[in-house]
């Protein structure tokens, strides 16, 4: 069976995504053994897989489904917070010293609740159109933030301790959720090569998602809903299945951020952090995927980057950014692009018309 062009060409990115990805692990890999790596690019290596996953979940809800979510952060929370709970439970309470199952564990535990969590928010206002979603989840990752202020939960006895408001816990137990505090006391289990699975993990289902026949009728939702709706697709379902897609990665990624430190604080899972997602998937161009993964890799480094400037490196950040949104959104340079593209797909026609 011949291989139509449209094929060929999601076969071609597929391959250039995943080649990309496995050579730059394959390359900062050698250099962390041979000790070339600075420390601080070392240090941001967990994060900017978290970031990137982050990225391509959020890309498809908002670059494949159609839908505007504001509060990704809060389900990167969700997943920070109890993949530190679980991890600590693990180790204090069932004395689980294997650092890569309770690693495991708690990122599985992360994305479960947080797609939970995003099935509930999804299932009444997804029915609806509009800019519902974005309201709804702007507010329930303000909410989130403000309850975790006042959770404390702690592991003793082989038992979890939990209060809500104020910190009536037993004596003699050790505080995994110390209220403003945040999660306290957290076993630095993160590592690259996790980070670096995670991303795989979330490409893998992400573009097979995408490709799909569910990927199929989650755009034709997004490009028009009355036409799908007409033509039998369960509009609902498919959103939901983006969405809580989206939710289940964005959870993995907090457990996978938060057990990269000593401390997680409500502090860090603003709406800010949301902002700077979006910021992600909008420069790196809405559906496209491998967009995600690197503009998410470069803006994260970029700021460590320009930490030379002092007291003007996010200027510098911010100017560089609207250069990038200026650049990529010039009709002019687009054209240009187009002409340098043209003589090689005049080619690549010509030799399929020639078999």
């Amino acid at each position: 069976m011949k291989m139509t062009k449209a094929k060929r060409n999601k076969l071609i990115y597929n391959i250039v995504t995943f080649a990309l990805v496995i050579g730059a692990f394959l390359i900062l890999q050698s250099m962390i053994e041979n000790k070339t790596i600075s420390r601080s690019l070392k240090g941001q290596l967990v994060p900017i897989c978290s970031w990137i996953v982050m990225a391509v979940s959020l890309n498809l809800v908002i670059g494949i489904s159609g839908e505007l979510s504001l509060g990704h952060a809060g389900f990167m929370s969700i997943g920070a917070y109890t993949g530190a709970v679980i991890s600590g439970l693990l180790l204090n309470a069932y004395q689980v010293e294997d650092a890569t199952l309770r690693l495991v564990v708690a990122i599985v535990a992360g994305g479960l609740l947080s797609g939970v969590v995003g099935a509930l928010i999804g299932i009444p206002v997804l029915r609806l159109r509009g800019d519902y979603l974005a309201i709804v989840t702007l507010a329930f990752g303000e909410i989130i933030r403000n309850l975790v202020n006042v959770l404390y939960i702690g592991a003793g006895d082989g038992r979890l301790y939990a209060s809500f408001l104020n910190k009536k816990l037993p004596d003699g137990i050790i505080m995994l959720v110390d209220g403003a505090k945040g999660a306290v006391k957290i076993k630095h289990i993160s590592t690259f090569t996790a980070g670096f699975i995670l991303v795989l993990i979330t490409l893998i289902v992400v573009l097979n998602l995408v490709n799909s026949r569910a990927g199929r009728a989650i755009k034709a939702c997004r490009d028009n809903r009355i036409a799908a709706e007409s033509m039998g697709v369960n509009v609902t379902k498919y959103k939901m299945m983006a969405f809580v897609t989206a939710a289940v990665l964005a959870g993995m990624a907090g457990a996978l951020y938060g057990l990269n430190s000593s401390t997680v604080v409500p502090t860090q899972f603003t709406f800010n952090q949301s902002i700077n997602v979006l910021v992600f998937v909008v420069l790196g161009g809405l559906g496209n995927v491998l967009g995600s993964v690197i503009s998410a890799t470069l803006l994260t480094i970029l700021p460590e980057v320009l930490r030379a400037f002092a007291d003007y490196r996010m200027l510098v950040y911010a100017v560089v950014l609207i250069l990038v949104m200026i650049f990529t959104n010039n009709p002019t340079i687009l054209s240009f692009m187009k002409r340098l593209i043209a003589p090689f797909k005049r080619k690549e026609t010509a030799g399929g018309d020639a078999q």
